[in-house]
């Protein structure tokens, strides 16, 4: 089953191919862009890329992995939505996966901190241990981050402020990748389950917000 995975929870726009079997997953193709004010623009074309390079076409596809965030409001609606309107155009599952922890079971096994970057000079972040959740998503700053009995720590966010931190940074491992994502839903791929609704981990409330009233004009 060839399963495409999306995310933009963080600066990097990420598109993957991966073919799940019985036996196990195998990556086939993936395109990462860093651009935190490009999502919009860079995601489409990281989507041809990865198709073009296997050799596929998109109603190859049995079904799309999404990261769901956190992340910032304007790029994460651009994975969710181009993940929603494409398994529906195509009618095929959508399966949503926090973004975090595609972070978190890539850093493999200990206990690990992964942060991505909030802007405000915050930090969305979660630990794992082995691999699985243990604590978050939240999203806080730096220094109120709880870090006693982390080994080290995962995630543009901690490579950002890892003096804050204090912990070695995996800096290979800055953006969620889309093979872990998919290692997630595998089990939901595999058995046909069905397509979820993306429900986005924004965390807290936009910068933009609707005015309360109408001021009144001067005459």
């Amino acid at each position: 089953m060839l399963v495409l995975a999306l995310d933009t929870a963080t600066p990097a726009s990420t598109a993957a191919l991966v073919e799940v079997t019985t036996d196990g997953l195998f990556g086939v193709a993936e395109s990462r862009t860093v651009d935190p004010r490009a999502h919009g623009e860079k995601l489409a074309p990281e989507i041809a890329t990865v198709l073009q390079v296997a050799g596929r076409r998109p109603g190859d596809l049995a079904a799309i992995v999404a990261g769901l965030g956190p992340g910032p409001f304007t790029g994460l609606r651009v994975g969710l939505a181009t993940a929603a309107s494409m398994g529906q155009a195509l009618g095929i599952p959508t399966y949503g996966v926090c973004s975090l922890d595609a972070l978190g079971r890539a850093a493999g096994p200990g206990r690990v901190l992964v942060a991505t970057d909030a802007r405000r000079r915050e930090v969305y972040y979660a630990t794992y241990a082995d691999g699985e959740r243990v604590s978050g998503p939240d999203v806080a700053k730096p220094a109120d981050v709880p870090v006693g009995g982390l080994d080290r720590a995962a995630g543009e966010g901690a490579l950002k402020y890892g003096d804050v931190f204090g912990l070695p940074v995996e800096e290979h491992l800055l953006h969620p990748p889309g093979a872990a994502l998919v290692a997630i839903a595998a089990e939901r791929v595999r058995s046909s389950a069905p397509g979820e609704i993306l429900t986005p981990l924004y965390l807290r409330r936009p910068d933009a917000v609707e005015p309360a009233g109408r001021k009144p004009v001067l005459t």
